[in-house]
């Protein structure tokens, strides 16, 4: 709790510190268990180091958290697919305008389902990468929908027990990797290493992310839930990165100047619409001197425009708006041939001191919102202009690719005690903790574990430390904790904002590994830890893993919850032995439901 006003605090005696502690380090964990506040609105507020207040008590023990044990009821098989802040069921509740129901609205308290999501019927462990990219189980993801609507366009087909994936899509007939070859051609940056991270918007079955892997490029792939039956679980299933979002009327959940490269292959958003609102939010996240491809209508109209079910010129005056739109942005168009044109942001500073000008379309963001806020944030028509004082963020001043993973970011400068050796040490640390984690769990760093969350990153440096291994991590920073998610894509890594007091943007069954550091000591206070444990149930492949690092106190209640769960946890030491930190390897069963659907 913090001082009241004018009061400040008064030193305590070494045996009132002692009391002091252990009585927050109870009443936390009961908090925790028994209730979180559940807030969706971004505030921040100082809370107590718990991990301090432990080392405080030496040599005494932790007590450790005991809870009641508990069952958990198994949902129906209609839940088999459920998301619950992107559930269908609810939809009629939202507005319609600008897909805004298609964003999360995630069910309150009251309405929050106490149950462990079933997979479907026969489902199989996944098949293993690289072999994935190409195919996946039916019954793993039983939707025929893309399958029936889309075969002319070569998304996948089904063989037997199999969907295939012959990387075919709306705009590459030819095949996913021809196409991007062409877009290399317009791009020499793709080939070299200076970029590196990209965002597919309207990503189909991401066969344009599972291509780029190749290339060393690590892509977002972003879609919405809708009638293109689980496009993000598809690409989960095959072992691509991927999540459900949309752009529609809130920002993406992704700090501003971020990615090297933004994509959309007819992917239906309209981007003239709306004053050109979408467009400003793709200059948000991209990175000065990044690149911004679009392929499908208007480009290349004289050719196109019958196919698009409409005349030359109204693509014409489509595509003269957009490029005036963009120009207006602080875009150049780059370079065009076929089907694709590339634009590129502009990273000097002379275009944007036009919009100080108060006639001048788009302003620039003034309103006090900063850049970086993208939790549950309303998209503004407005132009987010670079920080002229980050002179090494933009494309071509960054190191290249695999040199940047160890470079030090500039912008860690922005976070408080933020330095070369803070890097540095953080680098280190987690190299000798992942050595560790082998040693506990031997599957890592195998082609057995695909899909790997870092639940709660400070500069990404789990996700450095198994660079080499074929994995891939999805970094989620806190919207309540110190913002590092900037750190995290200037080293060429991926990641997103999150509130763990809700449920993440996946579906069921997307992740191989859960890995965890101290999330419930720090979000004690607000989120309740049975419904933190069912989310991670929820988004774990049945027979996978949870690294759950935590203070002593909370491993034998997160185990308890673990069992009513179905999981098996053990108990193991850190890498330092440190009796008042413990590690969890915890595996999720797989079970086939026995309840059948009402919903």
């Amino acid at each position: 709790m913090k001082p009241e006003e004018g009061k400040p605090n008064q030193p305590d005696k070494h045996s009132r510190m002692v009391s002091t502690a252990l009585v927050l380090i109870v009443l936390s964990g009961i908090s925790f268990y028994l209730g979180g506040m559940g807030c969706s609105q971004k505030y921040r507020y100082g809370m107590p180091d718990i991990g301090n207040v432990i080392q405080s008590s030496k040599p005494e023990a932790i007590v450790p958290l005991q809870i009641k044990a508990v069952t958990f009821p198994e949902c129906e098989s209609s839940f088999q697919d459920y998301t619950p802040c992107t559930d269908p069921k609810r939809w009629k509740r939202y507005q319609r305008p600008r897909l805004s129901f298609l964003e999360r609205h995630c069910p309150p308290l009251a309405e929050r389902n106490e149950c462990l999501v079933p997979p479907p019927d026969g489902y199989k462990s996944p098949i293993k990468w690289p072999k994935s990219r190409a195919e996946c189980w039916y019954r793993n993801v039983p939707y025929d929908w893309i399958n029936k609507q889309k075969s002319d366009q070569h998304w996948l087909r089904k063989e037997g027990e199999k969907f295939l994936f012959p990387g075919g899509g709306t705009m590459f007939p030819k095949g996913v990797s021809h196409y991007v070859d062409l877009m290399q051609d317009l791009i020499p940056a793709m080939k070299d290493g200076t970029i590196r991270t990209a965002i597919d918007t309207g990503c189909g079955v991401a066969s344009w992310g599972g291509d780029l892997l190749d290339r060393g490029i690590l892509a977002v792939s972003l879609a919405p839930r809708d009638n293109h039956q689980a496009q993000v679980q598809f690409a989960l299933e095959r072992g691509i990165p991927a999540m459900l979002g949309i752009i529609s009327t809130q920002r993406l959940p992704f700090p501003s100047n971020s990615f090297d490269m933004a994509h959309c292959s007819r992917c239906l958003i309209p981007w003239t619409e709306y004053g050109g609102i979408y467009l400003l939010e793709i200059h948000r996240i991209l990175r000065p001197g990044g690149f911004w491809v679009l392929s499908g209508p208007p480009i290349n109209y004289r050719r196109r425009s019958r196919g698009w079910n409409s005349t030359i010129e109204e693509q014409k005056t489509n595509f003269l708006q957009l490029q005036e739109l963009l120009t207006s942005m602080c875009f150049k168009l780059y370079d065009q041939k076929g089907d694709i044109a590339v634009w590129q942001k502009l990273s000097n500073n002379t275009c944007y001191k036009k919009h100080d000008a108060p006639n001048n379309y788009p302003r620039k963001c003034d309103d006090g919102t900063e850049p970086d806020s993208a939790w549950y944030t309303p998209m503004r028509p407005c132009l987010v202009a670079p920080d002229q004082k980050h002179k090494a963020i933009a494309l071509g001043s960054l190191m290249k690719w695999p040199k940047r993973l160890h470079a030090y970011p500039e912008r860690m400068g922005d976070v408080r005690r933020g330095s070369i050796s803070a890097f540095k040490h953080d680098n280190s640390k987690w190299e000798t903790r992942v050595k560790h984690y082998k040693k506990l769990l031997p599957l890592l760093g195998t082609n057995k574990i695909r899909n790997v969350m870092d639940m709660n990153t400070v500069y990404g440096g789990f996700a450095a430390a198994l660079i080499d291994d074929p994995i891939w991590v999805m970094n989620v920073v806190s919207s309540y904790s110190t913002n590092t998610l900037p750190v995290v894509y200037d080293r060429g890594l991926i990641g997103t904002y999150h509130d763990w007091c809700e449920a993440f943007s996946t579906y069921p069954r997307t992740y191989d590994l859960l890995h965890l550091d101290g999330l419930f000591t720090a979000e004690s206070q607000r989120c309740e830890m049975k419904y933190v444990l069912l989310e991670m149930d929820r988004i774990l492949r049945p027979n996978g893993f949870a690294i759950i690092r935590e203070s002593a106190y909370f491993v034998d209640a997160i185990t308890t919850i673990g069992k009513g769960m179905r999981w098996g946890c053990r108990k193991e030491n850190n890498e330092r032995g440190d009796v008042n930190e413990k590690i969890l390897v915890c595996q999720k069963k797989l079970w086939q439901s026995s309840i059948k659907s009402s919903r």
